[in-house]
């Protein structure tokens, strides 16, 4: 169950990117797919690679590696589909996608190392 909550949290982070890039340039919501969906299936092929279910928290070995997928994959995809990729387009895909994608892991290793009991 962690794990398709996590695969779920990737997937809605992703969303999330497409649906504030959309807006922020006044493109209409309603042609999200056509955005969503290059960077989804490289999401996808990031969790098969790395076996996101037995580590789905994992920051290097599933979340570093999920979002190198990610965004390497996405940016191809749209290329390959007749999308641009502007080399700014490509930095603020991957810096948000890294913040949405690798931080969430990192804020729950944080938390996980923290409500872990001390020894004295």
């Amino acid at each position: 169950m962690r794990a398709l909550a996590s695969l779920l949290l990737d997937a809605a982070l992703l969303l999330a990117f497409v649906l504030i890039g959309r807006s922020s340039h006044d493109e209409p919501l309603a042609g999200a797919w056509q955005t969503y969906w290059p960077f989804l299936v490289p999401l996808l092929v990031g969790w098969l690679i790395t076996a996101g279910w037995q580590a789905p928290a994992a920051v290097l070995r599933t979340g570093f590696i999920v979002w190198a997928v990610t965004v390497g994959g996405g940016i191809l995809l749209r290329l390959a589909n007749g999308q641009g990729a502007e080399p700014s387009f490509i930095v603020v895909t991957a810096v948000v996608l890294a913040a949405f994608l690798v931080g969430w892991r990192v804020i729950a290793a944080i938390v996980r190392r923290a409500a872990r009991p001390r020894r004295a």
